[in-house]
């Protein structure tokens, strides 16, 4: 394990750039995909995660341009919805890209997502969720296929509050034919951006 060693005694003095939140960061980055267009993010931290997103969306079909302090993301050529093992693997927040896919292509197929240090955290309520709103939900051998002819809003009960299930309940219900309405979600301030997002864009 890497280690610190911070040795007092001089006076600390000067400017640093604050990046935005990856927290935040994370599932818009996975909202672009409902954009089905160019979508233009500003001051999104440089660091592993976000580029393990930015991979993934390539492997899909999406193309991410990075300039400077921004990042330009098209997912009009999407054609794969199919989210790769070994990417799922290594980030528990690729998870986030299931409720996307699914809210706009009607299929989605995945592994279940590993990278956490805390450990193996189960994904049962994002699934629970997702049956909610009309979504078949097929496991086969460690896979998992998500597919619906449509997805029609409905009330949702989580059995206790989870961020990232009412990220993906939020994502995949986006366009759904009518509004949701989800009663034990997690009201951080990451979940409190996605909907200013989607309030910007019309949702």
């Amino acid at each position: 394990m890497s280690e610190y060693i911070i040795r007092g005694g001089k006076k600390i003095e000067g400017e640093v750039t604050i990046s935005g939140s990856k927290n935040a960061s994370l599932p818009i980055i996975a909202a672009s995909i409902l954009n089905q267009g160019k979508t233009t993010l500003y001051n999104v931290p440089n660091i592993h995660d976000t580029q393990m997103m930015y991979e993934i969306l390539k492997k899909l079909g999406a193309e991410v341009t990075k300039k400077k302090n921004k990042v330009i993301i098209d997912t009009s050529k999407i054609t794969k919805y199919e989210i790769p093992e070994d990417l799922m693997r290594q980030m528990r927040s690729s998870v986030i890209f299931v409720g996307a896919l699914i809210g706009r292509y009607g299929e989605v197929t995945f592994s279940y997502p590993g990278g956490c240090d805390i450990g193996t955290r189960p994904i049962d309520l994002h699934l629970k969720a997702f049956e909610k709103l009309g979504i078949n939900i097929d496991k086969n051998y460690g896979n998992i296929t998500c597919t619906c002819d449509k997805i029609v809003g409905e009330k949702i009960d989580l059995d206790f509050p989870s961020v990232g299930a009412t990220e993906n309940a939020i994502l995949a219900s986006c366009l759904a034919e009518r509004k949701n309405d989800h009663n034990e979600q997690c009201k951080r301030t990451r979940n409190s951006r996605l909907a200013k997002l989607f309030k910007q864009n019309g949702r």
